[in-house]
């Protein structure tokens, strides 16, 4: 049987690309080691791809340093570098289901609105909609 499940953090935003007609989505998710030797790596970067809405979800909601856990399989692959003039092979994890796991980071907040002195907000002039009280 080929499962997968991880939690950690993305390492950068997600790449959201279109394939045809299907909407690809590439991540890379660190992963704590839960034992560290002297010498070796604290954490594992595992690459994803999801398709589909998965994608879209991904694409949509998740950034840099978001914490998120995923399942999925694992799926190897290989071309030929013609350069180099050698096959590469490729692995990732293909992603079933995806979830936040913990608090959203922190990114660039928007400025709320100062109210005045009265306690009221001004309204910008830039909105289209009618307001209710005129």
């Amino acid at each position: 049987m080929n499962n997968v499940t991880l939690s950690g953090r993305l390492t950068k935003d997600p790449e959201v690309k279109q394939a045809g007609e299907t909407t690809v989505c590439n991540y890379t998710l660190a992963v704590n080691r839960r034992y560290k030797r002297e010498g070796e790596a604290e954490a594992d970067f595992v690459p994803c791809v999801a398709f589909g809405r998965a994608a879209e979800f991904a694409g949509k909601w998740f950034v840099k340093g978001s914490p998120i856990a995923v399942s999925g399989r694992i799926q190897t692959g290989r071309y030929e570098d013609k350069q180099l003039h050698r096959t590469v092979y490729t692995w990732n994890v293909v992603i079933d289901t995806q979830e936040f796991n913990g608090p959203k980071p922190e990114t660039e907040k928007k400025p709320e609105p100062q109210a005045d002195a009265d306690g009221f907000i001004s309204v910008p002039e830039s909105i289209d909609e009618e307001l209710p009280f005129n």
